[in-house]
C-alpha cells in the first residue's frame, strides 16, 4: 500500500511539472492542457475543434518535446492518399547482387503523438487510413503488419467556420476518438502575454520532463487502480439515457437520434481514473465522471433537425442528464 501512495504523489507531482513546463511557451489554455493529459495518460487520442490561431500545433508539439515523444505532424489536403500516411512499399534493388525486392518506407503515422491537421479536408478513404492505427497500433500493408511505436497518441484539428470543400468523419471514425474538446479564445489578460511572449526574441528551451517508459507506467497504474461498482453504474445510466430507446428523459426523446455506444462507458471511467489519479486521488468519484462526460459524448451523440433548429447542444443534454443523476 506505501508503495502505491509513492507513486500516486510521484505521478502528481510529476503531472504538476509538466504542466508547468509546457506553459514556459503556452499561455492560456489550462483547461484543453488539462484534458489532453487525461487523454494522453488514459491510452486515448482527442479530437480539437478550434479556429485558427488559438496555437493547437505548437501546444502539441511542446507536449511532445516536454514528453520526449516523437512528433509527426500531417496536414491533410484533398489529394493526400492514404500511402502518405501509412507508407508505402518501393522496390529496392541490391547493389551486390542485382536482385530487387520490396521495401517498406513507413510513412509519418509512425511517432509517438500525430498531429492530423485539419482532419475534414481529406477524403473519407484517407481518413479511414487512421482506423487501425488508431484502435490497434499498428498499419498493415501488403499483407504484413507493422507495430507502432508506443505511446500512440493522435490528436486531430478541425477548424468549425470553413467547411466548403470539406469531408465530414464517419461515425466510426470519430468513435475511435477519446475526447472532442473545444478551443477558445483566450481571455484579454492571456492575450495580452501571448502578444509580450511572441512578439519579442525567444530562445526557451524546454526540459524534458518525462520518459516514453514512464508514461507507459502511468497508464498501467491508471488501469490497475479499483473503481467502486456504484461509480461504473452511474457511468452506465447516463450513456444509456442518452440513446432515445432506453432513455426516460423527455429531451432525449425529442431531440437525439442515436446515442453513445458502450465506448463512451468505458472512456467515462477510464477517464475518471486518469484524472483522480493526476490529482493525488487513488480512486475516481462521480465529479471526476461529470468532469469528463461532456468531453467523452459531445461527438458519440447525433442531434435530430429538432435539436438545430431550437439551438440545443450535445453538452446542454448532457448537463440535464448529469443533474438528473445528482
Amino acid at each position: 500500500m506505501t508503495n502505491k501512495i509513492e507513486q500516486l504523489k510521484n505521478i502528481t507531482e510529476k503531472y504538476s511539472t509538466i504542466i508547468s513546463e509546457i506553459e514556459k511557451k503556452i499561455v492560456g489554455q489550462k483547461v484543453i492542457l488539462k484534458n489532453i493529459m487525461i487523454s494522453l495518460f488514459s491510452g486515448g487520442h482527442s479530437f480539437l475543434i478550434g479556429v485558427p490561431g488559438l496555437a493547437k500545433t505548437l501546444m502539441v508539439q511542446t507536449i511532445a518535446e516536454v514528453m520526449d515523444l516523437d512528433f509527426k505532424r500531417i496536414q491533410f489536403t484533398p489529394d493526400l492518399m492514404p500511402s502518405d500516411i501509412t507508407g508505402t512499399e518501393v522496390i529496392e534493388e541490391n547493389m551486390t547482387t542485382g536482385k530487387r525486392d520490396f521495401r517498406f518506407i513507413k510513412g509519418p503515422v509512425f511517432g509517438n503523438i500525430i498531429l492530423a491537421d485539419e482532419i475534414n479536408r481529406t477524403p473519407p478513404k484517407t481518413q479511414a487510413a487512421l482506423l487501425e492505427a488508431m484502435q490497434e497500433h499498428q498499419v498493415t500493408s501488403t499483407g504484413e503488419t507493422y507495430l507502432l511505436d508506443e505511446p500512440f497518441f493522435v490528436l486531430a484539428t478541425q477548424n468549425p467556420i470553413e467547411q466548403e470543400g470539406t469531408y465530414p468523419l464517419p461515425e466510426a471514425q470519430l468513435d475511435r476518438f477519446m475526447f472532442q474538446l473545444i478551443v477558445g479564445y483566450p481571455s484579454f489578460e492571456e492575450e495580452k502575454d501571448i502578444i509580450r511572449l511572441t512578439t519579442v526574441s525567444q530562445k526557451t528551451k524546454l526540459k524534458k520532463i518525462i520518459t516514453k517508459e514512464e508514461i507507459l507506467s502511468i497508464r498501467e497504474f491508471v488501469q490497475d487502480i479499483p473503481v467502486a461498482d456504484h461509480l461504473i453504474e452511474y457511468a452506465v445510466n447516463i450513456v444509456k439515457e442518452t440513446r432515445p430507446q432506453t432513455t426516460t428523459d423527455d429531451n432525449v426523446k425529442k431531440y437525439i437520434k442515436w446515442g453513445a455506444g458502450p465506448r463512451a462507458s468505458q472512456y467515462l471511467i477510464i477517464g475518471a481514473k486518469t484524472k483522480a489519479v493526476l490529482e493525488g486521488r487513488p480512486t475516481p468519484e462521480i465529479s471526476d465522471v461529470n468532469y469528463v462526460a461532456s468531453n467523452v459524448l459531445r461527438h458519440r451523440i447525433i442531434l435530430n433537425f429538432s435539436a438545430e433548429a431550437e439551438g440545443i447542444s450535445v453538452d446542454n443534454i448532457v448537463e440535464t442528464l448529469i443533474k438528473k443523476y445528482n
